[in-house]
């Protein structure tokens, strides 16, 4: 044994370098930097199906699995909208829904950012305007950022969720300078 030891003293470490970070990590790290840097916190997401055929559901539900990750980027869904920072509203508002809908809005606290989903949440898709539907999301609350689609990619739900983050980054305010007195 004490052979073995004064060995491993006479030769040192040897070992390979340690491996630079995975472009995703990187990738990650800086969504997360973005994240925090506009809201101070982890994004939260109140999900409002105002009347979808369930289509865009589905791929948002995607984003949850492990090839997504989307809670590994911090950002996670909430059940309430008093929670929340961003609504993601699918499918064209029916009638039943545009109250409902107008009532999470105003429960959400500013600043609040609004995705509109899919091809019925952004122009009223095949249902239009009716006397069922009031159409397109944005003719009941105001809409950020609209993700086109039927049904839009988990790939394209990131990519607008990321976008709704990015415009809402805060500027740097422009600061005078004090006066001597």
């Amino acid at each position: 044994m004490l052979h073995i030891l004064r060995q491993i003293a006479r030769t040192g470490i040897k070992t390979e370098p340690r491996p630079s970070p995975a472009a995703e990590t990187v990738v990650v790290a800086r969504l997360q930097e973005e994240i925090l840097r506009t809201l101070g916190r982890a994004l939260t997401i109140r999900q409002v199906d105002a009347g979808s055929c369930n289509g865009c559901e589905l791929e948002i539900h995607a984003l949850g699995n492990p090839y997504y990750n989307l809670e590994g980027l911090g950002i996670k869904f909430v059940a309430s909208p008093r929670h929340a920072d961003m609504l993601l509203v699918t499918g064209p508002v029916s009638k039943h829904m545009a109250i409902a809908l107008k009532r999470t809005y105003d429960a959400t606290p500013d600043p609040k950012l609004v995705v509109a989903v899919g091809d019925c949440g952004c122009t009223g898709g095949i249902f239009g305007e009716s006397y069922a539907t009031c159409g397109r999301v944005a003719n009941v609350i105001p809409v950020d950022v609209a993700i086109p689609g039927c049904p839009p990619t988990p790939t394209a739900l990131l990519q607008g969720i990321l976008a709704a983050i990015t415009t809402a980054a805060p500027q740097p305010e422009r600061v005078e300078p004090a006066l001597p007195e």
